[in-house]
């Protein structure tokens, strides 16, 4: 059926060409209004210029009614042989549906009361090969021929932007709520900076890299997993405030909340630790949700969720104890990996550090719902952040959840230079790609010394997952990664 659509729309294209003379793609337009203000406008002797797209036709005789739609709105269009001139009427009789038209005239009501355009000229602007699928809701709600194939839509984002309005308004607000982020940190005095994508080693966090390798340079590299070392550096060259947002990449799995090329913020900011990081976030995600329509009660999948600031707050080790009922962090790594057996619970890893994460994975993350702060870890999991004063074993660190989700990461970060590197030589020579090499570098920065340091790092998806209520990751990018469509 769709091959057959198509070559009717190649004969118009030809009859076009060589019959009427015509160009079906100019190269030049009239600069259009926006449907949106036309219609604030109303009715107008005045000629006015739309473009957009032909979304429906409707013949009677020598008269067709068309209805034009552009990203702001839709419009009637009124269009009559005894209006157009002969040749603009011979080009209508050979658009289809989802051809890219601009026309031209003054505005008027009809008897039924529906603003309309009464078209004087009409030029084609672009002739739509494929026929868009045409998405009708009834009186009750309820939408027809409606394309449910999401693989379909993920691969062809332009369809699903053009027939449903949800997922262009997701995206929409995608924009906006990075805007409002960028928008917060500059007004706090922070610095957008770019750091590379392609790192020689690379570091920040505990994930499988993407390898690729330089070839003028005949050196593996590494698809960066984190900015953080090189943001790192920026704070100890007296960038005080500073921030990255892009393309992080790590070498996983795939599921309803992870990507393996996602869209992350980090940012650093000096004399500042985790509770000025707690404060920044409240007050980042309160702008994000502004931006996106919303206000400080957000629905997500059902549920209301409040975002008012201050977030609760409970500790990382006392939320694991009272959810498992034992105290896990003396059990011995065998009985752990009995434990994470008989729940089921999939590691790459059967280490302690991995096993006891996984372990608050399944006791108490995903039953988080209310926005929550995460605090206090334990230094095992987090070898990276400072100790907190007083508390033994205990790091000044947390983690943000609202729904079951990971939105942040947050540490008062390590500037002791001869700690880090015992701990970064400590990962080096359990690490596969490092093979026992460190980030001299990094730890050359970090030795002429950085300040009191507080780092953040939020998931952009994430977030854009729940100030959208968006069900799955891949919702909320516009592009996401598919298997090869063998078809």
């Amino acid at each position: 059926m769709s091959d057959e659509k198509n070559s009717v729309r190649e004969e118009k294209l030809l009859r076009l060409k060589e019959d009427s003379g015509i160009d079906p793609y100019p190269a030049e337009c009239l600069k259009p209004e926006p449907i949106c203000k036309i219609r604030e406008t109303g009715e107008t002797e005045d000629t006015v210029i739309a473009s957009g797209r032909l979304t429906g036709k409707r013949e009677h005789g020598k008269t067709i009614f068309a209805d034009l739609r552009d990203r702001t709105g839709s419009i009637q269009l009124y269009l009559g042989s005894k209006i157009l001139s002969d040749r603009d009427w011979s080009v209508l009789g050979l658009l289809d549906l989802g051809d890219i038209i601009q026309v031209m005239g003054s505005v008027f009501t009809t008897r039924m009361g529906e603003l309309t355009l009464r078209c004087e000229e009409l030029i084609l602007l672009s002739k739509s090969l494929r026929q868009l699928p045409v998405v009708k809701v009834d009186a009750d709600g309820v939408a027809h021929d409606e394309v449910t194939d999401r693989d379909f839509l993920y691969r062809h984002r332009c369809v699903d932007l053009q027939v449903n309005p949800d997922s262009l308004d997701r995206f929409v607000n995608r924009s906006r709520i990075i805007s409002a982020l960028r928008s917060y940190l500059d007004s706090n005095g922070f610095l957008e900076v770019e750091t590379p994508v392609l790192q020689p080693l690379y570091g920040g966090a505990a994930a499988e890299p993407f390898e690729t390798r330089y070839g003028s340079m005949n050196q593996q590299f590494y698809l960066r997993i984190a900015t953080e070392l090189y943001l790192k550096r920026l704070i100890a060259g007296g960038i005080d405030r500073v921030y990255e947002l892009g393309k992080d990449f790590r070498n996983e799995g795939v599921d309803r909340t992870h990507s393996p090329e996602f869209t992350q913020l980090e940012l650093y900011e000096a004399y500042a630790d985790y509770s000025v990081m707690m404060d920044r976030f409240e007050e980042m995600i309160c702008a994000a949700a502004g931006a996106a329509g919303q206000n400080e009660t957000i629905t997500y999948q059902g549920t209301e969720f409040d975002l008012t600031p201050p977030f609760r707050r409970i500790g990382f080790m006392d939320s694991l104890r009272e959810a498992s009922g034992e105290d896990l962090f003396s059990w011995e790594p065998e009985d752990l990996s009995k434990l994470v057996n008989e729940k089921g619970i999939v590691t790459l890893a059967n280490d302690r550090i991995t096993m006891l994460d996984k372990l608050f994975d399944h006791y108490v993350a995903h039953r988080i719902q209310q926005p929550t702060f995460v605090i206090d870890y334990p230094e095992e999991l987090s070898p990276l952040a400072k100790h907190k004063k007083g508390s033994p074993g205990i790091t000044e660190r947390f983690e943000v959840f609202c729904a079951g989700l990971e939105l942040a990461n947050a540490f008062s970060e390590q500037n002791n230079p001869q700690l880090q590197r015992k701990i970064l030589q400590e990962q080096a020579e359990i690490s596969v790609h490092r093979k026992g090499e460190l980030d001299e570098d990094f730890l050359y920065a970090l030795e002429t010394g950085i300040p009191p340091t507080g780092g953040m790092g939020i998931g952009i998806d994430r977030l854009v997952m729940i100030l959208t209520d968006t069900g799955k990751i891949r919702d909320t990018i516009l592009f996401p990664h598919l298997r090869r469509n063998e078809n």
